[in-house]
């Protein structure tokens, strides 16, 4: 009895010293609670701001082994919305996202690490067609229990994209050459 307890002992002082499992979430765009956002130069003059309005996707994630998180999210370049029908429409057409022929993006992660201002998150980044790598800078919000009994967490990131690295080549002057992306992300646990 006394070699069964302490072998329960050692057991359970090795699975606590293990890092955690990560945690399976959704992202909760139903409750509006995660957006991705761009802005991009309007001839250096100002800037043109809008969002993409139909999204989802899922991530792991653990606290303590960031390392074992992993991100996909999939996204309607169609939902694309600068506040603009008309502008709406080109950036839909064969000039820029060119959905009829290329009606998905998506963004799979490769690698999360930590860094000093938070979570490096390098994945392949599909869109127009092109899958490229790009690494998205990241920080978590928080994270905890929520009023209907769920457990959430939530993280914001950016990175900028170089439009011709994804095929699109209209010419929109020198200070539009790129893309910035602000992502904000809230998951409920699975």
């Amino acid at each position: 009895m006394k070699k069964l307890l302490t072998g329960l002992a050692l057991s359970s002082l090795m699975l606590g010293a293990m890092p955690t499992l990560a945690a399976d979430y959704v992202i909760d765009k139903e409750g509006a609670h995660a957006s991705i956002n761009f802005k991009i130069q309007h001839l250096g003059y100002s800037w043109l701001t809008g969002r993409f309005n139909d999204f989802g996707g899922e991530f792991s994630y653990a606290a303590d082994n960031p390392g074992a998180s992993a991100i996909t999210v999939n996204i309607d370049p169609s939902s694309i919305d600068s506040n603009h029908a008309e502008r709406d429409k080109h950036l839909r057409g064969e000039d820029f996202l060119h959905v009829s022929e290329y009606p998905q993006a998506k963004f799979v992660s490769t690698s999360v690490t930590e860094t000093d201002d938070g979570l490096g998150v390098v994945g392949d980044l599909t869109l127009h067609g092109v899958t490229k790598e790009i690494t998205i800078t990241a920080e978590k919000i928080g994270e905890g229990k929520d009023p209907w009994g769920g457990y959430r967490a939530g993280f914001s990131g950016t990175t900028e994209l170089r439009l011709k690295d994804f095929g699109i080549d209209y010419d929109l002057g020198p200070a539009a050459q790129t893309v910035q992306m602000e992502l904000h992300i809230e998951g409920v646990r699975q």
